[in-house]
């Protein structure tokens, strides 16, 4: 090939050449190389590798095009295939780069990440680093910027990373990325997963066994000890929860939204920098099952992410479940100060193999131990009992009827009064589908059960009240198998009402606060509840507030005293899936013939049209109705039946696609 031929206005030459300019990130190095339009990308890289004439392995390098935001992988594709011309700028650049990750607990840690691989597969891959089992329940997001401060300020304040040397990741798709250690020894994480699917954690503290360190292999999580991720570290002070950034309204929390990374690009392709700060999140609010023993770092990066939900005011909670959250937090805190030292004293009596993985098999199929007696198989079981019910609509004044009430398979028939009951009901709900919301206060003895049913022109909205724990528990636990089409039949409606019996258990406050132990002060009551409570008493002394809340906690306390620490853990997640606004995430759309932002909730299961003030539901669209989905890329517009919105980040759409 000629190079001295005439060059043309348009940068080509005479003989069909043209300049091809390339920046070299490594050596912060600008190159230029005389190509055709015919040559592949492989081609290029291997005469820019000659031109550079510098000793260095440069197998994980690939090049990038700035103005495209495009990885060219496909190294058998030619320039022309490409559409790059001589105008075109190419980045020569590693494809492993650095990241700091925030886990849920609100830990740093530097990793090293595929900037070319789709985000789905980067976050497969740090999970695996880091034993996370189910990675498609996780994403990443954009850190949050708090208005009122200034980014240096924010910069300062961020925490000290734990840099993890070495390849951390597998190798990502395409090349094959080596990366040289500091002492110029290669290697292969082989992750943290364990090989045999033995238990790597202990089922009642969540501490790690000793042959776990087997399998970590040369992993930087290694050296014996995988507690920075499987324990909980309590907040040592409320200056912590102060520097954080708290969203104030609806409005916020969509804004936090926007920041998810979409799934289906790569880092790169979404202006994500080497060492910029990204969180990694659970996102979708719908878990796989939770095993002990081979979940501990996930139910405890799970716990984290609820727990400081809850400190932050990202969800809404009543003060008696504040108290229980701050009881179960303290509980847990100590817990995990005493497993390291204690656990080997505390060790369980060995169990046999074969019966351990039945019952583990048993608990998975069917979600506890039952007694299957001849009644279960040969009769449904029925409610029948007086429930107040009410049936909200616009301008009324009226409230609670009582009606006799009667639960037979997934409906609920309501009667005047029980000797009617062999009659006509004087209303019926089917519940299959059904949104089934709690509305409880102990303190109040308030037992409210709040149903969406679906009907043909959207949702009814009916609330019934119970007059005890016991009633309430039957029939939330009722409700619940019913909006999955399941009945009282069905087994684990038993081990449902135990679980609600002691989800209430656990709210219940001494009614003689005399017994109590005396304030202690390993409790510190500013990091275990939510700014919001300690504010109610701001106009009493500080000395008064603390031991007024360090008491209520040891009162709830009391309730949760006798758990293991995984059990505390669990619950804890149980509570505040329990919470009326959990599953709800919030977005911004502007709808058709509308001027302003308006607020969209996603859930599972539907989509809704929210209030941004107050966050009353104006009007549902449940994903099971929804005989179309069509989405408009170019105008950003979402379509499916009476719905009109235009989008205001894609995430919005590539949430609901994914739930």
């Amino acid at each position: 090939m000629a190079l001295d031929g005439i060059r043309m206005p348009d940068g080509c030459y005479a003989d069909g050449t043209w300049e091809l300019k390339m920046h070299v990130t490594d050596l912060n190095r600008d190159v230029s190389l005389r190509v055709t339009g015919e040559i592949h990308i492989g081609g290029v890289m291997l005469k820019l590798v000659e031109k550079l004439d510098v000793k260095k392995d440069w197998s994980d390098h690939a090049l990038w095009w700035e103005k495209k935001k495009t990885w060219l992988l496909k190294t058998h594709w030619t320039l022309d295939k490409y559409g790059i011309q001589a105008d075109a700028r190419l980045l020569f650049t590693p494809q492993q780069k650095l990241l700091r990750l925030q886990l849920p607990n609100m830990k740093h840690m530097r990793v090293k990440v595929n900037f070319s691989d789709r985000v789905f597969k980067a976050v497969s891959d740090i999970c695996k680093t880091f034993n996370i089992r189910h990675p498609e329940e996780l994403s990443l997001l954009c850190k949050p910027r708090d208005p009122k401060k200034k980014k240096k300020k924010l910069e300062e304040a961020e925490e000290e990373a734990l840099e993890l040397e070495g390849p951390l990741l597998t190798p990502g798709s395409g090349t094959s990325p080596i990366m040289p250690l500091i002492s110029g020894s290669i290697y292969s994480s082989p992750g943290l997963y364990s090989k045999t699917m033995t238990p790597t954690y202990d089922s009642r503290d969540g501490s790690p066994l000793s042959p776990t360190t087997a399998w970590f292999g040369d992993s930087p999580l290694s050296e014996g000890n995988p507690s920075i991720l499987a324990v909980s570290q309590p907040i040592t002070s409320p200056d912590i929860l102060v520097k954080m950034y708290k969203p104030q309204s609806l409005l916020d929390k969509a804004k936090i939204n926007q920041g998810w990374l979409d799934s289906s690009r790569s880092l790169m392709e979404q202006d994500v920098k080497e060492n910029e700060v990204l969180l990694l999140r659970f996102k979708y609010h719908s878990f796989f099952d939770l095993n002990p023993k081979y979940d501990a770092i996930r139910v405890n990066q799970l716990y984290e992410q609820a727990k400081w939900a809850i400190l932050l005011e990202e969800i809404e909670c009543t003060e008696e479940e504040m108290m229980m959250f701050a009881a179960l937090q303290y509980h847990i805190n100590k817990l995990s100060i005493m497993s390291s030292d204690n656990h080997m004293n505390n060790s369980e009596k060995e169990v046999d193999e074969v019966d351990a993985a039945l019952s583990d098999l048993e608990i998975t199929l069917e979600g506890g131990k039952t007694s299957n007696t001849l009644g279960d198989i040969t009769s449904i079981p029925e409610l029948a009992d007086y429930v107040k019910v009410f049936k909200p609509k616009k301008l009324t004044l009226k409230g609670y009827k009582q009606y006799w009430c009667t639960f037979k398979d997934i409906t609920i028939s309501c009667y005047k009064s029980r000797e009617e009951a062999h009659g006509t009901p004087a209303h019926q709900m089917n519940l299959r589908g059904c949104e089934v919301t709690p509305d409880v206060n102990i303190s109040a003895q308030k037992f409210n059960i709040k149903l969406l049913i679906p009907v043909a022109d959207g949702m009814n909205e009916i609330w019934l009240r119970c007059d005890a724990e016991k009633q309430y528990a039957q029939w939330m636990a009722a409700c619940r198998l019913a909006s999955k089409g399941k009945t009282m039949a069905d087994s684990s409606y038993n081990l449902e009402v135990q679980n609600i019996l002691s989800f209430l258990k656990m709210q219940h406050m001494n009614p003689d606060p005399q017994i109590i132990e005396p304030i202690t002060t390993d409790i510190n009551p500013e990091c275990l509840v939510s700014p919001r409570y300690l504010k109610k008493y701001k106009n009493k002394q500080p000395g008064f507030v603390r031991d007024l809340i360090s008491a209520r906690i040891l009162e709830a306390h009391q309730n949760v005293a006798q758990m293991s620490l995984i059990e505390a853990k669990m619950r804890f997640i149980q509570a505040w899936q329990s919470l009326p606004e959990f599953g709800i995430t919030h977005f911004l759309a502007k709808f058709q013939g509308g001027k302003k932002d308006e607020l969209i909730g996603i859930t599972y299961n539907r989509l809704i049209r929210m209030d941004a003030s107050t966050g009353d539901a104006i009007k549902t669209w449940r994903f099971s109705n929804m005989k179309q989905w069509n989405v408009n890329w170019e105008i950003k517009m979402v379509r499916s039946g009476d719905m009109r919105c235009r989008l205001k980040h894609p995430q919005f759409e590539m949430h609901t696609a994914s739930v």
